[in-house]
This record gives structure tokens, sequence and C-alpha cells, in this order.
């Protein structure tokens, strides 16, 4: 079974790295295109390309580097593509950034978001959107969610986090329209009573706004691998632990759980983990990358202890990698904050079909362990391209190229992508140092 995904994997990425569509701007264009892409493909699966990619996540960078705020960006997204193909083509990094991920302002307030904080909407203009964390699923509402999971975020979760859709939580349970037409009529007279056609309007508007978003970022995705720059962002899911603890729980609540009630808390995370695995799966389809973006927030050192790591984290995430990588997909978990003491336990993984990014782990120490397994992302410290000087970057990436890069295996970024407010000088000393000296020899 293993070689067959060990296939699947080298498909997949032969298959972004020919750029099968795309109609290139030229012949040096493919040629870039293709240079580029193979360079990360080949960082992927362990071999030595000819040199450490450079492939930086951005925010709000692009914002600020074009003169904009934040506030510009998510509420006009031709100003965003303006912004994010300045830095695609001033930097020249071996991937290009969309825009996706600036979100859309209107489609936000169209809905009444609750669970953001964004600029102009409780953040200054020129700042990223913050998480609004509470108990949105309460402690006693597990029976309710493992029952009928679907029901829950329709007529529960849903009215809690947008303000429009509140009408949904008077409307009768969905399986209620099942005995024919005595049910849809039952149905019908439900939403009519609770006003849900407000909801569905507020719907079709939010919708409109976001596929504004979605046609944007398409167009320039398509732009940009024609002007040479792979889109290595392909799927995106989370970690079941995550999506409980985040969107759900909260972090106190999931925190709680694991002592109050461990067994609920485990029939969630494995109700949550086939959702998980098509989230990425049909993301991915979207895109020519076969690379699978999973942040991890609640896992690390100081969240959880190892042996709560590994009885309630790891598991589902682990059986969500080995599904991706089943499927010829190549998962990318991001983990944030410190996970220096779990290595030896995410290195349970096929060698050469994962990107590991870490943000404060220890790299050096992971090249270590991990070397021989995946391909190791960052970890450029976002306080050193804040407050650092060029100087100081320049030797912080030659040492992760020394000990991180030695044999293969790096693709240089921030620890969590490039920080919105990053200095201008150390990004340009990160992005010419690591062309200059990362080249294999």
């Amino acid at each position: 079974m293993m070689e067959t995904s060990v296939a699947k994997t080298r498909e997949k990425l032969d298959l972004w790295c020919s750029g099968p569509g795309i109609a290139f701007a030229g012949p040096q264009a493919e040629q870039d295109y293709r240079k580029r892409s193979r360079r990360i493909s080949d960082a992927i699966q362990l071999k030595v390309p000819d040199r450490v990619p450079i492939a930086p996540l951005v925010t709000f960078f692009p914002a600020n580097y074009a003169g904009m705020t934040a506030q510009d960006v998510m509420y006009d997204h031709d100003k965003a593509y303006e912004a994010f193909k300045k830095v695609a083509l001033d930097f020249q990094w071996d991937t290009a950034m969309n825009h996706l991920n600036t979100l859309s302002g209107p489609m936000l307030e169209e809905l009444d978001y609750k669970q953001l904080k964004w600029p102009g909407h409780g953040v200054p203009v020129n700042r990223s959107y913050q998480f609004v964390e509470t108990e949105y699923m309460k402690a006693n509402e597990y029976d309710i969610f493992l029952n009928d999971p679907s029901d829950f975020m329709i007529r529960t979760y849903l009215p809690r986090i947008c303000g429009t859709l509140a009408p949904f939580q008077l409307m009768p349970p969905l399986t209620m329209v099942f005995p024919y037409y005595v049910g849809v009529m039952m149905m019908m007279a439900g939403m009519a009573v609770s006003g849900a056609a407000s909801a569905f309007e507020s719907i079709i508007k939010a919708q409109e706004k976001f596929v504004n978003l979605a046609v944007s970022t398409g167009i320039f995705n398509g732009e940009m691998q024609a002007l040479g720059f792979p889109i290595m962002m392909g799927g995106t899911t989370q970690a079941p632990y995550d999506t409980l603890g985040d969107s759900l729980r909260g972090t106190q609540g999931i925190m709680l759980d694991m002592y109050r009630q461990p067994e609920n808390l485990l029939k969630a995370l494995d109700k949550l983990l086939p959702t998980a695995i098509q989230m990425a799966i049909a993301s991915s389809a979207m895109s020519l990358s076969p690379v699978v973006f999973i942040p991890l927030h609640k896992g690390p050192m100081g969240f959880m202890s190892l042996e709560q790591f590994k009885k309630f984290y790891w598991p589902t995430l682990h059986k969500l990698m080995l599904a991706l990588i089943e499927q010829g997909l190549v998962p990318m978990p991001c983990f944030e904050a410190d996970y220096t003491d779990r290595l030896d336990i995410i290195k349970d993984i096929p060698a050469g079909k994962a990107i590991y990014w870490f943000e404060k782990t220890d790299i050096f120490k992971a090249k270590d362990v991990l070397g021989d397994r995946v391909c190791i992302r960052g970890n450029v410290p976002s306080s050193l391209m804040c407050t650092g000087t060029p100087e100081q970057v320049r030797q912080y990436c030659k040492k992760l190229i020394d000990v991180v890069g030695k044999n293969g295996g790096l693709i240089v970024d921030g620890d969590v992508g490039i920080p919105d407010e990053a200095k201008v000088e150390n990004v340009r000393a990160m992005t010419d140092f690591v062309k200059e000296y990362g080249v294999y020899r």
C-alpha cells in the first residue's frame, strides 16, 4: 500500500511541476516555473535540489509593502491583487502567494460574523484580524453534537457565530423532512415560523462577496503561474483537536474536557476526522499543488502534557496525514509554538511525503530527529524580521542553511510566514542570501 502512495505522491508532484494547462507568458516563464516547482518537489522528496527553496507565506505584509492598510486589501480585491503581485515580482520567490488569506471584509459584515475582529471592525485599519475565542459549543452539548454533527452545526453553531443566521436556531431538525410530503410541509412551516428566509438571503449576499474574492484569487493564480511562479498552497484542513478546540469548545473548555469528559472528547475527535480528510481532498482538487496546509494550534508544549499529546492530539492528526499521503497528497502541518519534546512522536510518518513547518521548535534538533523523514520548513524568527538587522537575518539564514539545509530537505520561510510588520530590508536580506548562499555545490 505504501509503495502505491509513494507512486501517487511522485505522480502528483510531477504533474504540478509540469504545469499542465498553464498558458505561459513565454519560454523563459515556462522554464522558471518548472525550475522553481522542481526545486520544491525535490526538497519535499528529500532529494538535493539545485538550491534551497524560499517560499514565504504572506498575509498583510504585501499591503504594508505597497503602502496600503490591511482594511484596504480586505475590502478591495483589486488592491489586494496589486499588492500581492508587486511582492511576487519584486522578491522573485520560488512561489507566489495569493490574497485569499486576507479574507473578505464585506462577506464578514454580511454575516455579522462573531468569531473575528478585523481591520476597522474591532482592530485598527492597519492591523491583522483577531480570533474571538469562547465556548461556541457548551460542555453539556457533546451528546447533541455526537448524535448529529450536521444538525448541531446548522441549528446551534452557525447561529452563535453569525448574527444573520440566528433564525436557524428556531428551525425544526432537518430529519423532519423524511416522512415524504408531510415532512416537507412541516419543514416549510418551521422555516416560515423561524424566519429562515432572511438567513438564506444573507447567505446569498455573503456568497456573492466571497465569490468576488475567489474569482480574484483564481485569476491571480493563473497570471502568476503564467509568469513562472508556482502556487504551492493547494488544499487546507485542520487537526480534529484544533477544530474542536478553536471553533467549538475554546482553549479552556477543551483543556477541561481532557480531565472531566475524556471519552466524549475522544469520540468527538473521531467524529471530526472524516470531515477533516474530506476537506483536504476537496480543497486540493481545486489546485495543481498536492500540498495541504494544516495549521496546528493546541498541541504544543505548554498546552498539554506529552502523555495528553499522545492520547488526544496525535492519533487523529496522524491518521489525517496518513490518509492524505495515501491519496498522493503532501501534508504540511505548521507546528505553531514549541514541539521540541514531541519530535520522536511526530517522526512516525513515511519518508519524503510531508513538510513539517516549525515556529518555535528547536529546528536544528528537528533536523537531527526528522532529517531522514520529512522536509523541514521555516523558521526565520518574526522578532528578527521585525526588529533585527539585515546582518542578523543573514547570519540566522546561514546557520539554517548550513545545518537544516544539509543534504537537502529545507524550505526557507519565516517562522509563521513573513510578519505583517517585517522590515523590508530584512525580507530582502533573507531573500537575497538564500538565493546566493543556498546553492548546492
